[in-house]
């Protein structure tokens, strides 16, 4: 055995739950050519939920629930800014209290012709 010892218990620091790519067709824009049409937004949310243990579905975040709370925000109608969709993303997370900070990114593919993507990303912490 070498001198370097490991602890014999584990301690979880953290349990980050994630949705990757979701793909969202949203009205969006400040733009005149931008209202009226949907436009694709691909979404990435990170929710840090510390360190607790899960034994099943009603110890987590469902990931259900974060495209319900996209489709929820492109149907109350036309957002003008990512920056916007994001913040409201975020905050409807936060509503679960189990959440201790999330971060959202919302990537506009389409915006900006010569970038493969443009976007914002933010993250709020209880």
């Amino acid at each position: 055995m070498n001198d370097l010892s490991f602890p014999t218990v584990a301690v979880r620091e953290s349990l980050t739950i994630f949705v990757r790519g979701l793909r969202v067709e949203a009205g969006i824009g400040i733009y005149d050519h931008e209202h009226g049409r949907l436009q694709t937004l691909l979404i990435d949310v990170t929710l840090d939920l510390g360190p607790i243990a899960v034994h099943g579905l009603a110890d987590t975040v469902n990931y259900e629930t974060v495209a319900a709370a996209c489709q929820s925000i492109v149907a109350e109608g036309h957002v003008g800014l990512v920056e916007t969709f994001a913040e409201r993303l975020a905050l409807d997370c936060l509503k679960d209290p189990r959440i201790r900070a999330v971060t959202v990114r919302v990537d506009k593919p389409g915006a900006l012709e010569a970038a493969a993507g443009v976007g914002c990303e933010l993250t709020y912490r209880r």
